[in-house]
């Protein structure tokens, strides 16, 4: 693999064609091919909310928000506990900073935001029964959290047969789409492809996968098979271990085995310290088989010990490194609020922006009402840390800036490369030809 060249701040170091989609209109064809992608991963979820069910009409309970006071209730949904803490806790910073930012502002509507705040517990079945609590007993206009795409699975029929909007932060594995969530991280063709895209630019013609089992990685490292079929890249193994799994020497092993160019890992949580700690142990190296991470961000790098992943590549869309002036803001008052020694990355920003995003589409529609607030959201912008977002009212994601990182000595990711701009939001992949007929399978 060819050395990546580092770029200028705000510049471009090469160039990628990414093909821009239109934006995505629903037909009963799109939505089969969905519920069948998700039918086919459903059993990867250890609960009986699997799967996407967007679109479908439900009975929804009625709302009890109360808009008739000087507050308003929302809810912040996070891991504090468990193996996705490690990479949750930073979220609800985030999200607090932001509320905080918006209430000294003047609130929205005239009114302060009041959080109501649940601990997700690493387990998606806890997600589900926490954003009923937070809908039915406290009474939330919205909700921002979750990470595990487990999680929002357990949580989307939550919010479809009550009628609510969840705000996610997390990039993810795409083929999903409802009216009830705005997915304000990165979906597949905004991540995932342009890191393979990188990849396949700087040479790279095997790789080796190597995922967390449950639905993200699974569904991922099926898009993954797909694009490398298409564009002569051989997968040379595909790995999997339980979330929160700790033990990598036989995969590491075997990735050593293989001299793969280059491996790709959907591991999330802790297993990423355990994973990198054995590659770094073996001997194996960044120059000689580089990692291409999807869910390693500024705050798990410490976890890790920079030591081990110095020189190692993820994929995200913003870095607290971001040349812009946004994002020195952003920087300066989380490190006032939180600590200097604290760090920001892609997740967190992406929850922030969720506030601001939702606090924008509730003042356009003069209403906190879930029906006003997805007619107003189309075309919703904020200029966030990572650049300017916008809502894409027909899907529900927003624009995104592709950047691949490398991870520094200092602990922080730099951008090597980076898309001319935001990338329009096709989570059903209906602008690349390769993925027409992508199977998902266990």
């Amino acid at each position: 693999m060819q050395a990546p060249v580092p770029i200028e701040p705000g510049l471009t170091a090469r160039k990628v064609e990414h093909r821009m989609p239109q934006r995505f209109t629903f037909t009963a064809r799109d939505l089969t091919r969905t519920f069948a992608a998700a039918a086919a991963v459903a059993a990867l979820v250890a609960t009986s909310a699997c799967g996407s069910r967007a679109g479908e009409e439900t009975a929804a309970a009625e709302s009890c928000v109360d808009t008739s006071g000087d507050t308003i209730k929302v809810g912040a949904l996070n891991s504090l506990s468990g193996t996705m803490a490690i990479s949750e806790t930073t979220v609800r910073d985030a999200i607090y900073l932001a509320v905080d930012e918006i209430n000294a502002a003047g609130g929205v509507l005239d009114k302060k935001i009041e959080i109501v705040a649940e601990d997700g517990a690493s387990e998606p079945t806890v997600f589900a029964e926490k954003a009923e609590k937070l809908i039915r007993e406290d009474c939330v206009a919205s909700v921002f959290g979750g990470w595990t795409s487990a999680s929002r699975k357990a949580m989307l029929p939550v919010f479809e047969d009550n009628d609510s909007l969840l705000y996610y932060p997390v990039q993810y594995e795409g083929l999903e789409a409802s009216e009830n969530i705005f997915y304000t991280g990165a979906t597949t063709n905004q991540q995932i492809i342009p890191a393979l895209d990188y990849l396949a630019e700087t040479g790279v013609k095997s790789l080796y996968l190597v995922g967390s089992d449950y639905v993200f990685p699974r569904t991922a490292n099926a898009i993954i098979n797909a694009y490398a079929e298409a564009h002569g890249i051989e997968i040379l193994g595909e790995d999997y271990v339980t979330l929160g799994s700790t033990e990598f020497s036989t995969i590491v092993n075997q990735v050593k085995s293989a001299g793969a160019d280059a491996v790709f890992n959907t591991l999330n949580g802790d297993s990423n310290v355990a994973f990198f700690r054995e590659y770094a142990n073996v001997g194996l190296t960044a120059e000689e088989m580089p990692v291409m991470s999807v869910s390693i961000a500024e705050e798990e790098v410490g976890g890790i010990g920079v030591e081990n992943i110095e020189g190692q590549l993820a994929a995200w869309n913003y870095y607290q490194t971001v040349d812009s002036p946004a994002n020195t803001t952003f920087v300066e008052a989380f490190k006032a609020e939180y600590g200097a020694d604290r760090v920001t990355s892609d997740p967190m920003e992406a929850a922030y922006n969720s506030v601001y995003l939702w606090a924008a589409t509730v003042e356009k529609a003069g209403s906190f009402a879930v029906a006003d607030v997805q007619a107003a959201a189309d075309g919703v912008s904020f200029d966030s840390p990572e650049g300017t977002v916008v809502i894409d009212g027909e899907n529900h994601h927003v624009t995104k800036t592709a950047r691949i990182g490398e991870i520094h000595a200092d602990g922080l990711l730099y951008t090597v490369w980076e898309s001319e701009g935001p990338i329009d939001p096709d989570p059903f992949l209906d602008g690349y030809d390769w993925a027409a007929d992508l199977q998902v399978s266990n």
